[in-house]
């Protein structure tokens, strides 16, 4: 399940994205990067749950921004 979701969110990345247009993720590395990585360290529930909570903090109004790993 954890290298299906891996390939899902690669597809977004190199089919999906390009097309939504030149928006730049606020954060180092991005967000779907962040969540690659943090399923294949933390496991499938774990890192969904540090990504979609990323994704949250992703926005205009936000203040965080910069390099944020995953720990």
């Amino acid at each position: 399940m954890k290298k299906i979701s891996i390939f899902l969110i690669r597809f977004y990345q190199l089919l999906i994205s390009p097309l939504l247009g030149s928006y730049k993720c606020r954060f180092n590395p991005t967000c779907s990067n962040y969540m690659i990585e943090a399923i294949s360290k933390k496991g499938l529930f774990r890192g969904f749950l540090l990504g979609i909570k990323r994704l949250l903090s992703c926005h205009t109004f936000s203040k965080k921004s910069g390099f944020d790993p995953v720990e």
